[in-house]
């Protein structure tokens, strides 16, 4: 997949986090921003019942964002043409307390200018169907955001406009009919690449810039109604609700210039 990268999604990013648009002449795109570039944009008639492409994948089975590993090698650059390569690295079958899980590991590739840019690896999980409704944490009294936290208002409408910017059809994002009558969940699920891309602005806003090692896990599911505070410190950056319960976490360190 090739295309010339334009600033239209940066600055739509920027406008939908509320965040400081990056210096894009200066320093190319901020980590994580790649994934609103070369994206997969499925027939619609690839698209299952959930909105989510079922090509190469089992009917009925559920797709989760685990986490991943990402190495910014150089700048991004907007103006320039780029180009995404992507391989499945690994498949592995487990029984879970739920059921059949399969963890694929898919590897991508940014290459810019004939040299790699960005390299990343995806962990996803394929589940069975859910069978009933979705467990879900017993809300504790809100913990509010300290002064060092960054508190996000996880509003549907905040959850669809990131749907479009990645061309993500996943219902369970933004149509809460289907996320509580078909999947069991209380709520709209928040995205696990945007949980990621809080905590990689949370550490941009602290300094952390140039070549990056970012790795990242998804350690609980985050519903809209529960909000989303973000924290980033020199040991780490991490993302809890707004009762104190801990949903995703991550680490990065700095490859030098």
């Amino acid at each position: 997949m090739k295309e010339i990268l334009q600033p239209g999604p940066a600055e739509a990013l920027a406008s939908l986090l509320d965040v400081e648009p990056p210096d894009l002449d200066r320093d190319g795109l901020p980590l994580l921003w790649h994934w609103f570039y070369l994206l997969d944009r499925p027939a619609q008639a690839d698209l299952g019942p959930d909105g989510h492409p079922v090509r190469g994948t089992e009917p009925g089975r559920r797709r989760m964002w685990a986490g991943g590993r990402v190495r910014t090698l150089g700048r991004l650059r907007c103006g320039l043409p780029a180009e995404r390569h992507m391989e499945v690295l690994s498949t592995q079958e487990k029984q879970g307390r739920t059921g059949r899980l399969t963890f694929v590991v898919t590897g991508h590739k940014i290459v810019q200018g004939g040299e790699v840019v960005v390299e990343e690896e995806q962990d996803i999980v394929y589940r069975d169907a859910a069978d009933g409704r979705a467990d879900v944490p017993v809300e504790q009294p809100e913990v509010p955001a300290a002064e060092d936290e960054w508190a996000i208002d996880v509003s549907p409408t905040l959850l669809f406009r990131f749907s479009a910017l990645t061309y993500n059809a996943h219902r369970i994002h933004y149509d809460r009919d289907y996320a509580r009558d078909v999947e069991g969940y209380p709520g709209l699920l928040t995205h696990g690449p945007l949980q990621a891309l809080a905590m990689a602005e949370a550490a941009r806003r602290l300094g952390s810039r140039g070549r990056l090692v970012f790795d990242y896990r998804l350690i609980a599911p985050l519903f809209d109604h529960q909000g989303m505070i973000v924290r980033a410190d020199e040991t780490g950056t991490a993302v809890r609700d707004r009762y104190g319960r801990r949903t995703a976490t991550g680490t990065m360190r700095s490859l030098g210039r």
